[in-house]
């Protein structure tokens, strides 16, 4: 896979002994898990493989971005009437960097817009058919509209809590934008450092997949920074080591090149988390910050709303409204947290996530002794 979705940014044909026996299937199962099959599907493609399964995970990328993109120009056309400054965010503005159209897939399409005008949003957003899945109760809203269209609109870049030195920086994000009219944007620098917050708040928490390392390597062979900047920047923000373990390791593994022990330890996360993050990588890592024991790990999870140091409080405002507004009840939110996950599935999968990490951590103190 990271050979193939190598060639597919670089536009060269693979090899023909390293396409004529994959098993095409396994190589669509990794690929799915991290959202990179439309680019797999080019670089088979330019080989002369045609994959049913790739075929259509292609242009079913393709079509979803088309229609995001014309619900996203209606979007900014509503609110450059309205006069709200907004600005794309991520991958809505990393899929214009690659080759090929839908080659980037996307899930959402993410805008950044003036906080003070969320109710006026919220109408825009109601008018043009989405409908309000989430509002006000986190530093993003959501909304969907039929048939593929997912938009995250950003009251802030980070949220509250849990990563504060990210948050305080990027707080008042508006004196760091550019553009004269309505739609703000970045400087390809402080878009660059902002990816590479964004990467390093998914890393360490529930880990991130291959796509935003593909993402590092793809900007930086269009763009030539002010690197003295970005390493002022990211040893502000406390990821200056990160950013340049990360840059490495995307530079040497998609130009084919040996990687170092550092960046191999990395890219072994990376590989284990998938897309969107492993729940067990999360837990794993909770564990190893609570010691190791299955009680207290259960314990400091269950208090975590009460622990005035944990994100659920100190983002009580967003999470958990209610008992924001009525401290009384406080008491009863670990209870309520509970029911909560217990009712979405997600406690049992935590349980099991908590049960498989217990395991591999025993393991690795066999093996170490």
């Amino acid at each position: 896979m990271i050979y193939l979705v190598s060639c597919a940014v670089k536009e060269s044909v693979p090899e023909k002994d390293r396409v004529e026996a994959l098993d095409l299937p396994a190589l669509y199962t990794v690929a799915e898990r991290h959202m990179l099959t439309a680019a797999v599907a080019y670089a088979l493609e330019s080989a002369g493989v045609h994959d049913p399964a790739f075929t259509q995970a292609k242009a079913k990328a393709m079509r979803k971005i088309a229609l995001m993109d014309a619900d996203m120009e209606a979007i900014f056309a509503e609110m450059d009437a309205a006069g709200i400054w907004h600005m794309p965010l991520k991958g809505t503005i990393l899929q214009d960097y690659y080759p090929r159209f839908g080659m980037r897939e996307m899930s959402d399409h993410d805008i950044l817009f003036d906080a003070k005008r969320a109710d006026d949003v919220r109408r825009i957003m109601e008018g043009l058919g989405f409908r309000m899945e989430e509002f006000g109760i986190a530093h993003h809203d959501v909304y969907f509209k039929e048939p593929v269209s997912n938009f995250e609109m950003h009251l802030l870049l980070v949220a509250p809590g849990l990563h504060e030195k990210l948050y305080e920086y990027y707080r008042d994000v508006e004196a760091r934008l550019l553009g004269e009219g309505y739609e703000k944007h970045f400087s390809p620098e402080d878009f660059y450092i902002y990816m590479t917050a964004h990467a390093y708040k998914h890393y360490t928490d529930k880990g991130t997949g291959l796509r935003s390392l593909l993402d590092t390597y793809v900007f930086l062979q269009k763009e030539e920074l002010d690197m003295a900047y970005v390493k002022a920047e990211t040893e502000k923000l406390g990821i200056a080591e990160f950013e340049e373990t990360n840059r490495s390791l995307a530079q040497h593994l998609f130009s084919g090149e040996a990687l170092t022990a550092a960046e191999d330890e990395t890219l072994q996360t990376i590989l284990d988390s998938g897309v969107y993050g492993s729940r067990e990588l999360a837990v794993q890592r909770r564990l190893s910050d609570f010691g190791y024991g299955k009680l207290r790990y259960a314990l400091e999870r269950f208090l975590e709303p009460l622990n005035k140091n944990s994100w659920n409080y100190r983002n009580l405002s967003c999470e958990f409204p209610f008992f924001y507004r009525h401290r009384f009840f406080l008491p009863l939110l670990p209870f309520y947290r509970v029911f909560l996950r217990l009712f979405s599935g997600r406690l049992k999968a935590e349980l099991k996530a908590l049960k498989k990490a217990e395991k591999n951590a025993a393991r690795a103190s066999d093996d170490h002794v």
